[in-house]
C-alpha cells in the first residue's frame, strides 16, 4: 500500500486527543450530576434517555473521523493495469565524431551545437523511437532505439571526439551500424516511417558508401542530412584535457596546419539518394526546426502498446464508510420511547 497525501496520516494523532476529550466530559458531567442531583430524581428527570444509543452515536462519528482522515491521506492498493500506445516514427541519428567536429566556425563548436540541437531534437519529439549511432572511421550504435528520451540524453552528454578510435569519417560505415539497428527493431502493428539523419560536415574519407545507401533505401529507410559548419572553414583546435588551455591546432603529417570546411555537396547527394532532404547549420542561430517540421509530417506508426501496473485509488471506498458512519449517527436516537 502506498499514499497519494500522506502527511494527512498525522490527524490521526487527534483521534485519541478527542476520544480524551470526549471521556473528560462524561466524567465532568457525571461529577456535576452526583454533585447536584439525586440518582433517581435525575433519571425520572431523563425518562427514555438511551445512554447505550449517546454511546454509540459518539463511537460512529470517531470512526467516522477516522475513515475520512484516511480516505484524505489517499491509499493506493492492489494494481490497475493501463495500455498505452505511442504513435511515431523510427529515427536513428548519426552523429560524426571526426576531429573535424571539433572546429569553431559554428560557435562553440560544430559537435557542441550539433549535441544542442539534437537535446532540442529529442525535447520536442513525441511518441518517436529515438537512437544513437556515433561514427567515424567506425560506428557504434551509442544507443539503441527507445522510448526513454532521459537515458538518450545521458548517453548524447558523454559524447566525444576522444571516445572513437578513428579521427576521420567513413559514411559506409555509419550507414551499415545504422541498417542493423532498424533491422534489429521489433515489428510494428503499422507502418511507421523509417528515418536516418546524419549530422556531419561532410568531409568523407572512406570507402565508397553507395552500397550501403542502396540497402537503406531497399529497406523504406529515408537518409536526411544536416551539414554543419561554414564554407569558408577553419582550423581545428587542440586544448590541454586537463586546464582546457589552446596548445596549438591540428596538423597533417606534414606539419602544415588543417582545415576544415563544410563539404556541402556529399551531404546533398546521399540525402537526394536516400529520399531524404538536406538541411544545414552554418550560424550559431542555425537550428533542426526545419527537419522536425518534416518529422510531423511523416507516417505515424504504433509501434509500441505498453501495459504497466499502477496502485488503484481505494480512497473512495473509506470515504463512503464515512458518509455512511455520519449518517448513522445522526439517525441513532439519544431517546426511546417507553
Amino acid at each position: 500500500m502506498i499514499w497519494e497525501n500522506a502527511t494527512y496520516l498525522w490527524f490521526l494523532i487527534l483521534i485519541p486527543v478527542l476520544i480524551a476529550l470526549v471521556w473528560w466530559r462524561g466524567k465532568s458531567i457525571q461529577n456535576t450530576q452526583k454533585k447536584f442531583f439525586d440518582h433517581q430524581l435525575f433519571q425520572s428527570l431523563r425518562i427514555g434517555f438511551w445512554e447505550t444509543g449517546s454511546s454509540l452515536k459518539i463511537s460512529l462519528t470517531i470512526t467516522g473521523l477516522v475513515f475520512l482522515i484516511i480516505s484524505l491521506a489517499g491509499p493506493k492498493v492492489g494494481t490497475e493495469v493501463r495500455e498505452v500506445k505511442r504513435r511515431g516514427v523510427d529515427m536513428l541519428i548519426a552523429l560524426d565524431l571526426s576531429a573535424s567536429m571539433n572546429a569553431e566556425d559554428v560557435r562553440p563548436s560544430r559537435l557542441e551545437k550539433a549535441k544542442f540541437e539534437i537535446r532540442r531534437l529529442i525535447e520536442r519529439l513525441k511518441g518517436d523511437r529515438v537512437g544513437l549511432v556515433v561514427f567515424t572511421g567506425e560506428a557504434y550504435l551509442q544507443s539503441p532505439m527507445t522510448l526513454d528520451y532521459s537515458a538518450l540524453l545521458l548517453f548524447l552528454e558523454i559524447v566525444d571526439t576522444d571516445q572513437m578510435p578513428s579521427s576521420a569519417t567513413d559514411f559506409k560505415a555509419a550507414m551499415e551500424t545504422s541498417l542493423v539497428a532498424f533491422q534489429s527493431l521489433e515489428e510494428s502493428t503499422t507502418e511507421a516511417a523509417s528515418v536516418l539523419l546524419i549530422i556531419s560536415d561532410g568531409e568523407d574519407h572512406g570507402q565508397s558508401y553507395d552500397e550501403a545507401l542502396d540497402n537503406l533505401i531497399e529497406s523504406n529507410i529515408s537518409v536526411y542530412t544536416l551539414g554543419i559548419g561554414t564554407q569558408e572553414g577553419t582550423t581545428i583546435p587542440l586544448y590541454e584535457e586537463e586546464t582546457g588551455q589552446l596548445i596549438g591546432y591540428k596538423r597533417d603529417r606534414e606539419g602544415r596546419v588543417v582545415t576544415t570546411s563544410l563539404q556541402s555537396n556529399v551531404l546533398r547527394q546521399i540525402a537526394s539518394t536516400g529520399n531524404g532532404n538536406y538541411y544545414s547549420i552554418e550560424r550559431g542561430n542555425d537550428g533542426i526546426d526545419a527537419f522536425l517540421a518534416r518529422v510531423d509530417e511523416l507516417e505515424k506508426g504504433e509501434f509500441s502498446s505498453q501495459e504497466y501496473a499502477d496502485f488503484k485509488n481505494q480512497y473512495q471506498w473509506l470515504a463512503a464508510l464515512a458518509l455512511l458512519c455520519f449518517i448513522a449517527a445522526v439517525l441513532v436516537p439519544n431517546y426511546r420511547a417507553k
